[in-house]
């Protein structure tokens, strides 16, 4: 008979570890709630890592451990540790467990010391009698005005698990895209910088080899030879000095873009960019999209849910775009109209949103223009790296290309020399 490990929480709130065997997952977990416990992970004895023992949308999956196990630097709470905390505390009030068990249950499973001391922290408010929205409130800057909406949503309809699940899918959807994007940016950032080095080695160090047979000839070399001995010259006695210009640059360009003025500047320049300018806005869309309809149909206020949208929005140029649609509402306005006049929604995301507001679905239909966007934009990074990449393996080939051609030319020039 086939044997689960389990992690569960007792009556008490205490996690603990354990094997039970049962013929099928489903039986064993019958078996652990028939003991009085809540499983919170159950897998196969033979996997290494642990899976969710409760599904839907909730994210403490194989990722977790691992997670836990690296403790070597703490640099404190994390997306990450918000997106698996939020998993396993939507599986643990679905089974049931009170909230102040369900905190007890994270703290007693370990994990960062800096994430243990929060939750300790929000524990503490809990149990002095605030909502785990006002709990939350102190650490708005990690959680998000977003996140404690959604909560205080819960606990005014009295579905706070349920929302916890919905939170962790809304979570683990942004951050797949996220990934896929970043994934699919991550082959041409490669390539770019494998460009840069072999350049810099060929200038620095090959080129340099073949002075001392250039050395006689002087004016009669080539142009194109005499170009790329130069920049051997250049890259070789003063590399150390580019590196800290470079350098000099990157930091001040940092320091620059740290600005609320800098910020605008790189993201009105990221829009007009050829093909990823309108992948970039459809990304920002998708985000606005899925967390106003996720607000919505938790229930909360509409004036408030595209304000807090808004600012999930990463690009500062088109939060500007947007800012004008809360005033718009709260003057009896209708949304898509207000989205309208901001300019940044396709005819048909302003048709889905009116049909959305016509048929009192507004909610669904926002969450289903975002499924659309998503495709949208994972189509549209593919596509434009289908452009860029062929592009940048070309430039690659014609700058080594031209250094070994004047260098030959050089060759050639000596042996007519010589002959």
């Amino acid at each position: 008979m086939p044997e689960f490990s389990y992690r569960a929480a007792d009556a008490s709130g205490t996690a603990q570890d354990g094997r039970v065997q049962a013929a099928t997952r489903a039986a064993a977990l019958r078996q652990l709630r028939g003991q009085g416990l809540t499983p919170l992970q159950l897998t196969d004895s033979d996997t290494p890592t642990l899976t969710p023992a409760a599904g839907g949308g909730a994210t403490a999956d194989a990722k977790t451990a691992p997670h836990r196990a690296w403790r070597g630097t703490d640099r404190g709470p994390n997306a990450t540790d918000v997106h698996h905390l939020t998993g396993e505390l939507a599986v643990m009030l679905r089974a049931g467990l009170p909230l102040d068990r369900a905190l007890r249950v994270q703290i007693g499973m370990g994990g960062k010391p800096s994430l243990t001391a929060l939750l300790d922290d929000v524990l503490k408010a809990v149990k002095a009698g605030k909502g785990l929205s006002q709990a939350l409130t102190p650490h708005r800057a990690l959680f998000g005005d977003f996140y404690i909406n959604m909560v205080r949503s819960g606990e005014a309809g009295g579905h706070l698990g349920e929302v916890m699940d919905r939170l962790a899918e809304h979570l683990e959807r942004l951050r797949a895209l996220r990934e896929s994007v970043v994934s699919a940016l991550m082959y041409p950032a490669i390539l770019v910088v494998v460009a840069a080095i072999s350049v810099v080695l060929m200038l620095g160090f090959v080129v340099p080899q073949f002075e001392t047979l250039f050395a006689d000839l002087g004016d009669a070399l080539p142009l194109p030879t005499r170009i790329i001995v130069g920049l051997g010259h250049l890259v070789a006695d003063w590399g150390w000095a580019m590196a800290l210009l470079a350098g000099a640059a990157i930091w001040f360009a940092r320091r620059r873009l740290a600005t609320p003025a800098g910020r605008l500047w790189r993201d009105t320049w990221i829009l007009r960019l050829p093909v990823f300018g309108e992948v970039v806005r459809k990304y920002q869309i998708t985000r606005f999209a899925r967390s106003l309809g996720t607000l919505l149909g938790n229930g909360v206020p509409i004036v408030t849910a595209v304000g807090i949208a808004n600012d999930t929005m990463d690009n500062h140029e088109l939060r500007a775009a947007m800012a004008p649609v809360v005033p718009a509402i709260k003057q009896g306005g209708r949304l898509a109209d207000a989205l309208e006049n901001a300019g940044l929604f396709t005819p048909l995301a302003l048709n889905m949103v009116r049909l959305g507001e016509e048929t009192g679905r507004l909610d669904a239909m926002l969450l289903e223009l975002a499924r659309v966007h998503d495709g949208e934009v994972q189509s549209g990074v593919k596509r434009a790296l289908t452009l860029v990449e062929p592009l940048l393996i070309l430039v690659l080939g014609v700058v080594i290309a031209a250094i070994i051609v004047s260098i030959l030319l050089g060759i050639l020039s000596v042996n007519e020399l010589a002959a």
